[in-house]
């Protein structure tokens, strides 16, 4: 028999690790980042075209390789961040593996030019798919400047498989605030197509907050902040109201590294019990410092997840400090067990007299509000008349559970849910979900126009620089939904018509609610959740069904849809209630 195994080609196998290092445009945003970091970089600029497709070019003024360090960089398993196997366990560098540049240069085309503070000149390295093609001396500023660019082009099943470009540039603005939340001291600027997405200076955690996700954040941060000596926890959580239905704004960071855990999400939530509705999940960024003995950062090549050595400390921690300052603010109780200086000087007289007095109650037995100098005639007469005219009032005929409304087929809960019986079924009726589906159908006949109401006093929208992305990607679609809106200037969205339907109290929480449902869309599938969501703010909570006429004709409209039991989104409309499992509990 011969033999089968063989060793693989190095381009085969550099193309097979950088799967797990290179899964898109992100990817390698995240990983030039962090070796600008580790340079000692203190200004990083970050160029994007085609959402990365075509180019990603990160610009730093680090401290450069020299020619032979740019040469062997590009090696697998070249590294100058660890030597030994004790080193993995006390990582403090962003990278360490020695993988990424030579799994980035596999699968795109990839050119550096750099050099070192003290060099009088530069190296341009020029590498193709994987296989080394030049290396000359260049003049260039000092640090580091990598180009790369047609990723994927030597592998078109890869390429095939990219998202189109608002999702991709969406993940790389991901990887890049995540990077600038963890190092507020560094200067960042990203360009996409030659504009100007982020310009950050250097500047305080919460400033940094503020730049990347917008002004209107500011009011709602609380800042965390606790020191146990093995491990210290700062940061900001959001008010309930900055709470959202999506996740996006929650970020944790052990040693200046972004990682994901959905056990420390749930100590955050419970920190949270009881102030935000279901659903929501609270706003946070969280920055853990500790030993790096203590956490390993090496279990997956994208870095992101983590061990702790003490994880249940952790969660403890993160879980009572929030709701501690929760308390501080005001936004939950706490108790105080500060002693009241009245209560003080209560217990030295206990001290002084030796026992307690108890306290003199005066009362004046000759005093008698009836007598007659103490209310006159023509009071006397006033109040007698206003008695029998309270007693003569008819009570109040606003009656919402009147007993016509209990008849044997519908029938109001208090809780805003009906009881319908309909062929011998008695269902529970949610009538706010019925009534959406309604509208939907109703809007969905009609020929949509552009019919707008032009607003008296023009609003203002303050947008962060995410807003402002998702804000260009839709801005063809808004003249023919009957808005007018413009960018009045670098971050706040002038708004003149809207709509019409749409009430100007109405107005911020639609724009808000449009840009949370616009995350990692697509511009096509735009137009279908605009439509969700314009009939959502159209139709009726089921609170607001009061009356049985008002109940009856949507149940009716409803029957005309077929009675369907769920909306597009999986929730139910309405559920059967199993009178022979309640008839056993009697």
């Amino acid at each position: 028999m011969s033999d089968i195994i063989k060793l693989l080609p190095d381009h085969v196998a550099n193309q097979i690790a950088a799967g797990e290092v290179v899964q898109r445009p992100a990817s390698i945003v995240k990983e030039l980042i962090e070796n600008s970091i580790d340079a000692g970089a203190t200004k990083i600029e970050l160029i994007i075209r085609d959402s990365g497709k075509n180019l990603i070019q990160v610009v730093d003024n680090g401290s450069g390789m020299s020619e032979t360090d740019a040469r062997l960089a590009f090696e697998r398993h070249a590294t100058s961040k660890i030597s030994t196997t004790e080193d993995i366990f006390r990582i403090s560098t962003k990278g360490f593996r020695g993988e990424a540049l030579a799994s980035i240069a596999a699968v795109a085309e990839v050119e550096l030019k750099t050099k070192t503070h003290d060099a009088k000149i530069g190296t341009n390295i020029y590498i193709e798919g994987g296989g080394f093609q030049f290396q000359e001396p260049v003049q260039t500023a000092e640090g580091s400047n990598f180009s790369v660019k047609n990723l994927f082009y030597n592998v078109p099943a890869r390429r095939k498989f990219l998202k189109n470009n608002n999702i991709e540039f969406r993940h790389i603005i991901d990887e890049f605030q995540r990077v600038a939340l963890a190092h507020e001291n560094l200067e960042f600027e990203l360009f996409h197509n030659d504009d100007i997405i982020f310009r950050l200076r250097k500047a305080s955690l919460l400033q940094r907050i503020v730049d990347v996700f917008g002004r209107k954040l500011q009011p709602l941060l609380i800042p965390i902040k606790e020191d146990l000596g093995w491990v210290q926890l700062n940061g900001f959580v959001a008010k309930p109201e900055g709470a959202k239905k999506t996740r996006g704004e929650q970020f944790f960071f052990v040693n200046g590294r972004y990682f994901r855990s959905a056990y420390f999400n749930k100590a955050v939530q419970d920190a949270f019990e009881g102030l935000l509705l279901p659903g929501y999940i609270p706003t946070f960024f969280l920055f853990l410092d500790l030993d790096p003995e203590k956490v390993d950062v090496n279990i997956h090549p994208q870095k992101t997840e983590v061990k702790f050595e003490d994880e249940n400390l952790i969660f403890a921690l993160v879980r009572s400090t929030i709701k501690r300052s929760l308390g501080i603010y005001n936004i939950s109780p706490s108790l105080d067990f500060d002693r009241d200086s009245g209560m003080d000087a209560f217990m030295n007289q206990k001290k002084s007299d030796g026992n307690f007095k108890t306290p003199e109650i005066v009362v004046d037995r000759n005093y008698n509000p009836f007598r007659e100098e103490t209310v006159s005639p023509g009071e006397r007469v006033a109040m007698t008349e206003m008695y029998q005219q309270n007693i003569q009032a008819e009570p109040s005929k606003i009656n919402l559970f009147e007993d016509e409304d209990f008849d044997e087929d519908l029938m109001r809960l208090p809780n805003g849910y009906w009881l319908f019986n309909k062929n011998g079924k008695t269902l529970m009726l949610d009538l706010g979900r019925m009534h959406r589906l309604v509208v939907g159908e109703r809007n969905a006949k009609k020929k949509r126009t552009n019919e707008k109401h032009t607003l008296l006093f023009s609003l203002e929208y303050h947008m962060n620089e995410i807003e402002k992305n998702k804000f260009r990607s839709i801005k063809k679609f808004l003249p023919e939904l009957g808005f007018e809106m413009i960018i009045a200037n670098d971050n706040v969205l002038r708004i003149d018509a809207v709509p019409q339907g749409l009430k100007e109290t109405q107005v911020m929480k639609f724009l808000e609610n449009l840009f949370e449902i616009l995350e990692y869309r697509t511009e096509e599938e735009f137009l279908d959740f605009y439509n969700s969501q314009w009939n959502k703010i159209q139709s009726k909570s089921r609170f607001d069904f009061l009356y049985k006429m008002d109940a009856e004709q949507v149940i009716k409209d409803f029957t005309e849809l077929g009675f369907p039991e769920f909306l597009p989104s999986g929730k139910r409309c309405f559920i059967e209630i199993p009178l022979e499992d309640l008839k056993n509990k009697f």
